[in-house]
């Protein structure tokens, strides 16, 4: 629940600080006071977006800061565990949003930055509010849905057909695409049919075009190198008149002889040693290279033949003939691939069947569920606005299954509540029976009796009970009293017997001293309510009265 709200420089708040108890709270104050600023600074405080006009004037800073204690609920504490927020020793939990002058705002949960994303998040498991608008919103058939669906209590239903939905429509689009793309991909099959078949047909391997280049080359140059080589075989080994090896070696010697007299030459005479060593094996090399090498023109012939084929094969294909075995492969896995899609057409043509068969089947196990809640909410809206003045009240909710409809995530229900006011007046449609006092009172009603669905501590009634008075009003405040029995309410209220059944009051006020304006909310004790409490009933001029009756009115409320 809601333990303390404090306000600093927000709209024409400049300090406020207010502590809020269990059960219910009725706001009450002058109209213009500014009643609505706390659950406005709230809602702030859970994630709505804000700009530079929720800072007080002249104030650098707007800050709102929620504390809660979460003991108990499980929701909010596992939410918070699994967002690495949780303080483990306290079951406390404080929400606080910055709003700069300038529009920028920063957000804190337990002191740690949080995204307005995760304050939304979060919100959804702290509060529920229902603002002024929410009986507007009861003549729109999709709320009415989620209203029916809510008083059911069966999200794994409703998770069952939005999740086939989903499914239906991913697998609805990928068969879509494949058949646009049909023509395309069997122009595309027949040009990698023939390409394919060409490059099998040559079958070059990973890295034989690098070989094949290189034993071009050597055979097409055959004959030099086998001249050449043979040539400076000679030169190095076996010319009697002067080869390289005997006139190293001929040196090696004449410069041994000399080694005594002068120990300079040791180290050339080593060098020379060595390169007599490497002048005669480079020699037998030589001498095996030349027997080793072939002048075979047939191969020369099958070599210039393929070697020409894959230059031919490069250019037809505009790649590097070193990448054509890569590109051989790719062309070779992307008709592969239109192959199967091919198969993927047809399979997916039944994928499709079934999913919308399981979606059905999902919509159908929903809308009997529908139909089952739609009864009971009926019977449980009919009772409650019976007591709110309206004796005659007739409630049905029409929950139509239409087979044929256009799948949507909801199912396939058209959910439609009617009415009757007046006996004898055939059920229609709310918007076309009920006048908007009567809609009042069937939208808190409705409110009410789906407000212990929610998982959320603490409910927040936003001027709900606009359109009623009298006798009705004191039905109402006495539904909202039973309610904070449950859960934490505030109501902000301008009717006496509302805020008469309250467990506690807050008084807004406003003060100017000529240059600002400012407000404050004040709790009142039990004489102070009754003061605010005569001031609602009779107005500015308080009479005794007046006080009389707010001090039976308050009585009666805390005798029930």
């Amino acid at each position: 629940m809601l333990v303390n709200l404090s306000i600093k420089n927000f709209a024409v708040v400049k300090q406020l600080s207010v502590n809020l108890e269990s059960g219910m709270t009725a706001i009450t104050g002058e109209t213009g006071a500014g009643k609505s600023i706390a659950i406005d600074a709230l809602s702030l405080c859970l994630g709505e977006r804000a700009d530079a006009g929720a800072v007080r004037k002249d104030a650098p800073k707007a800050e709102i800061v929620a504390h809660f204690n979460l003991k108990g609920h499980k929701a909010a504490l596992a939410w918070l565990d699994e967002q690495e927020l949780l303080d483990e020793d306290d079951d406390s939990c404080f929400v606080r949003r910055v709003i700069s002058r300038e529009g920028r705002s920063k957000a804190f949960i337990n002191g740690t930055p949080v995204s307005l994303q995760q304050l939304k998040q979060f919100g959804q498991y702290l509060i529920a509010i229902h603002g002024q608008n929410t009986h507007l919103q009861l003549l729109k058939d999709d709320y009415q849905r989620k209203l029916v669906d809510q008083y059911a209590a069966h999200p794994a239903l409703l998770s069952a057909v939005s999740d086939n939905y989903r499914l239906w429509r991913q697998k609805q689009s990928e068969l879509k695409n494949l058949e646009t793309q049909a023509q395309q991909r069997a122009d595309r099959q027949q040009l990698l049919a023939y390409q394919v078949q060409e490059l099998d047909e040559f079958a070059i391997e990973d890295g034989e075009f690098t070989e094949l280049e290189i034993e071009h080359r050597r055979l097409s140059n055959g004959q030099t190198l086998l001249e050449q080589a043979q040539t400076s075989f000679y030169n190095l080994y076996e010319n009697d008149e002067g080869n390289a090896l005997s006139i190293i070696q001929n040196g090696l010697d004449r410069l041994s002889e000399l080694e005594e007299h002068d120990s300079a030459l040791t180290p050339i005479i080593a060098l020379l040693n060595e390169a007599s060593i490497q002048v005669e094996e480079a020699a037998r090399e030589l001498r095996s290279y030349c027997d080793d090498l072939e002048i075979d023109p047939l191969r020369l012939q099958q070599v210039e033949s393929r070697y020409s084929k894959a230059m031919e094969l490069a250019r037809k294909h505009t790649v590097m003939p070193e990448e054509l075995f890569g590109h051989h492969q790719a062309l070779a896995a992307e008709f592969a691939g239109l192959e199967q899609d091919e198969n993927r057409l047809e399979d997916l043509q039944h994928e499709v069947v079934e999913a919308k068969d399981t979606y059905r089947q999902a919509c159908e196990a929903l809308s009997a569920s529908r139909q089952v809640a739609s009864v009971k909410l009926a019977e449980a809206i009919q009772g409650q606005i019976r007591q709110m003045n309206m004796p005659h009240a007739v409630i049905d909710i029409a929950v139509d299954y239409q087979e044929d409809k256009t799948p949507v995530a909801s199912g396939l229900d058209d959910v439609t509540f009617l009415v009757s006011t007046n006996p004898g007046q055939p059920a229609d449609k709310l918007e076309k029976v009920v006048s908007g006092g009567e809609l009042s009172r069937i939208g808190l009603a409705i409110q009410v009796l789906t407000s212990d669905k929610h998982a959320t501590p603490t409910m927040i009634f936003d001027e709900v009970d606009t359109g009623i008075s009298g006798p009705t009003a004191a039905i109402v405040g006495g539904l909202l009293r039973r309610l904070g029995k449950v859960s934490q309410v505030m109501c902000v209220t301008h009717l006496p017997q509302v805020a008469a059944q309250a467990h506690n009051q807050l008084f807004v006020t406003k003060f100017s001293d000529g240059s600002t304006t400012e407000t404050q909310m004040l709790p009142l004790t039990k004489q102070d309510r009754i003061d605010e409490l005569a001031r609602l009933l009779a107005g500015d001029k308080v009479t005794e009265s007046a006080l009389a009756n707010a001090k039976e009115l308050l009585e009666s409320a805390e005798s029930n």
